[in-house]
């Protein structure tokens, strides 16, 4: 079982912000940092001091750290063109002498794209458009060095591409995610490296993993080829009045977090996660932090949670 710390940058956060909790992650011992891939802040909150760009910040921390890997939970296959993301996926997986991983989604969050300017087409045209740029992707890191890719598609056309500049991994693993029931699960038999769902309780995210499994085998592929993770709201404290107040200092309403979320005193989280991986089979929990300055809940998971999971 391993554990990554996720972030939401778009709620408020410089990269200075972000280097302190990427190498507090790093320095606690956990597998990895990532962040979602928004431009907006959610919710009531002003989003001060205002977004960062995901790629940008990654290609960063790639040369501020040494260890952890890197990625995206999840990039929006809207925000930008498949050959320019793969170029800057590349490049921040060179920066980071091989770290970096994607997790690539259709979007979701019409606010953001109004905001920036960004077309927001109907959902089944976004599940093309990230169905060729998963094709269009794979298919780049695929190609070998001297070698050319064409793709000819509905919404892109690739021709002589010389499939320039090559990650130092083979190719970055893929993350696809979700609680479709039908087109998700194929996307994730097709391309995924690790399938995740997010912020769902553990029944329906062991029925999803069903789903995706049963979607592998009709693809000839093995199930266990797939790192199956969930993501989770974090709320951990030394006692009740602790979880309260962290609860409390991101807005959220105790009793629900304790319902909903991985919350409460390091024993009752332990047993949480043993019912989750008992349940679902996840084998990887990325950890959503929401308070960025609070260094010591990140500090305080690998201390007195991770040491009775050994």
């Amino acid at each position: 079982m391993d554990f990554r710390i996720f972030t939401e940058p778009q709620q408020g956060a410089t990269y200075t912000d972000l280097l302190r909790v990427a190498r507090t992650t790093q320095d606690a011992g956990y597998d990895a940092f990532f962040r979602s891939d928004h431009f907006l802040a959610m919710g009531d909150g002003p989003g001060l001091p205002g977004p960062t760009d995901a790629w940008v910040t990654l290609a960063a921390l790639g040369r501020e750290t040494e260890r952890i890997r890197l990625g995206t939970l999840v990039t929006s296959a809207t925000f930008r063109l498949p050959g320019p993301l793969a170029v800057a996926v590349a490049q921040a997986d060179e920066m980071s002498g091989g770290r970096i991983e994607l997790g690539l989604g259709s979007g979701w969050f019409e606010a953001e794209h109004a905001a920036l300017g960004i077309p927001f087409p109907p959902l089944a045209r976004r599940f093309e458009i990230l169905t060729e740029q998963l094709e269009i992707l794979t298919g780049l890191w695929a190609t070998p060095e001297g070698g050319r890719f064409d793709h000819r598609g509905t919404h892109y056309t690739i021709t002589d591409s010389p499939a320039l500049p090559r990650p130092v991994q083979d190719a970055p693993p893929v993350i696809v995610g979700g609680m479709g029931k039908r087109k998700t699960p194929a996307l994730a038999a097709r391309f995924a490296s690790e399938f995740n769902v997010p912020f769902q309780q553990p029944g329906t995210v062991a029925t999803q993993f069903g789903r995706v499994r049963d979607a592998c085998t009709a693809a000839g592929r093995d199930p266990g080829a797939l790192t199956w993770s969930v993501a989770q709201m974090l709320c951990l404290g030394r006692d009740d009045a602790e979880v309260d107040r962290r609860a409390d200092a991101v807005g959220r309403d105790a009793a629900e977090v304790r319902a909903n979320c991985l919350a409460g005193t390091p024993d009752q989280v332990v047993d949480q996660l043993g019912r989750w991986s008992e349940t679902t089979g996840a084998t990887r929990f990325y950890l959503q932090v929401l308070d960025l300055a609070d260094l010591a809940h990140i500090e305080d998971f690998a201390a007195t949670v991770v040491p009775q999971l050994a």
